[in-house]
């Protein structure tokens, strides 16, 4: 059977159970039509790139499926019948990544330099000459001799 992987928005105002509650119908008819859910994974409340009907948030839900084309069908199909299910997509995959996916993997990200961490000290301005003198000194020298 062919893989997927699978990921809905329900809305931000649904409740978490609410949201498992579906997670486990969309499941269920999976496995009803002869599927397997390899793995489900609750991203949580995370802020959506723009509205969609009104919604700054959603709920995120990733599956894994291992499924005929026809159960991915009526899932997506009862998805987009129900008024909780903002968005959804489905994508066909060579295989499953094995463990956490890249968001729940937030450790590895930490690990990461940030944009400000450049390397070396705070007034290596990255040129080879050296710094000039303030002027306030180069004309007392000036003066003096």
């Amino acid at each position: 059977m062919p893989l997927y992987e699978s990921i809905f928005i329900a809305r931000q105002d649904v409740p978490a159970a609410q949201v498992e509650t579906l997670t486990q119908s969309f499941a269920d008819i999976i496995v009803k039509d002869g599927g397997k859910v390899k793995k489900t994974e609750q991203w949580g409340l995370r802020n959506l790139a723009y509205r969609i009907k009104k919604n700054k948030k959603g709920h995120y839900v990733l599956f894994n499926l291992d499924a005929p084309p026809e159960a991915v069908a009526e899932m997506e199909r009862n998805m987009g019948l129900n008024e909780d299910v903002l968005r959804f997509m489905t994508v066909r995959v060579e295989e499953h990544e094995e463990g956490p996916s890249a968001i729940m993997r937030k450790d590895e990200r930490s690990d990461r330099p940030s944009f400000g961490d450049r390397g070396g000290d705070r007034g290596d301005r990255g040129f080879d000459r050296p710094r000039r003198a303030p002027r306030s000194e180069t004309a007392s020298e000036g003066d003096a001799a």
